[in-house]
């Protein structure tokens, strides 16, 4: 029987699944999402691309309900697709990093929802702040519960922005999408090419690249976007499954190609 994902309302996904995106929904407000850049993109924290790697060797994603196994294998097994498929080597190590940026919980705590117990502010779905909550976040009886869903400035569709403003003017809810986004903005060494920078800061948009809310924030090149997230997607998404790997055993092929687009040096957390 051919598997399913991101089926949320079955009985059998976990309640914990539910409670995770209740208290998402609930607590990523704009004030929160502007105190946790200046909290967390401090860039200060030196380390090296494998040791990250290994980290996620210790993290499952609670929101995810296809995939109970560490973070890291998900990582090897979308990079492993992608290979097999012979995408360009650039998109395999985005494969490989994408979802890198949940090393935040190394330095995370419960109170920001950044931590191994309480993952609201780091994993997930995310949605945009300052506007209006569309009817496609998962869960939308959770929209509610948003304080801003109660301001006059942030409940209408445009909010605090200008009509066709483009994704990369929007603030998206705080996670390991953007966190990762600007830690790799920040890294002088970093030859990754748009595209791949795009996949790694949009790929948990999924109101806007599945369930295409957002219409009248989007601009031109967003088009360009979308058709990069979904190819993408077809890798994040459809590659869970039961496989591991040994990261040593990958990494002696993987390393060449990151060194190619990252350089050897140290990346600042």
């Amino acid at each position: 029987m051919e598997k399913t994902f991101r089926v949320y309302d079955q009985s059998d996904v976990k309640s914990a699944v539910r409670v995770h995106y209740r208290k998402m929904r609930k607590n990523q407000t704009l004030d929160y999402v502007k105190r946790m850049h200046n909290k967390y993109l401090t860039f200060d924290k030196p380390m090296d691309l494998w040791e990250a790697m290994e980290h996620l060797n210790t993290l499952i994603d609670v929101s995810d309900p296809d995939l109970d196994l560490p973070n890291i294998q998900h990582l090897i097994q979308s990079a492993e697709a992608i290979r097999a498929d012979n995408r360009p080597d650039w998109m395999q190590l985005t494969g490989l990093i994408h979802d890198l940026g949940k090393v935040m919980f190394l330095w995370g705590n419960d109170e920001d929802g950044t931590s191994q117990a309480e993952q609201w502010g780091m994993v997930g779905d995310v949605f945009v702040v300052g506007c209006k909550l569309p009817d496609t976040c998962v869960y939308p009886e959770f929209n509610a519960l948003n304080s801003d869903m109660n301001d006059k400035r942030y409940n209408t569709d445009l909010g605090i922005y200008k009509e066709g403003c483009g994704l990369d003017n929007l603030d998206l809810a705080w996670g390991h999408d953007e966190y990762l986004f600007q830690v790799l903005q920040n890294h002088s060494s970093n030859k990754l090419p748009e595209e791949a920078m795009v996949m790694i800061r949009y790929h948990s948009f999924y109101p806007w690249h599945t369930g295409g809310s957002y219409s009248q924030l989007l601009n031109e090149k967003d088009k360009e976007y979308l058709e990069w997230i979904r190819d993408f997607n077809k890798y994040d998404l459809y590659t869970k499954c039961d496989k591991t790997y040994d990261l040593k055993e990958v990494k002696e092929y993987y390393q060449p190609i990151a060194e190619k687009y990252l350089g050897t040096a140290p990346i600042y957390w």
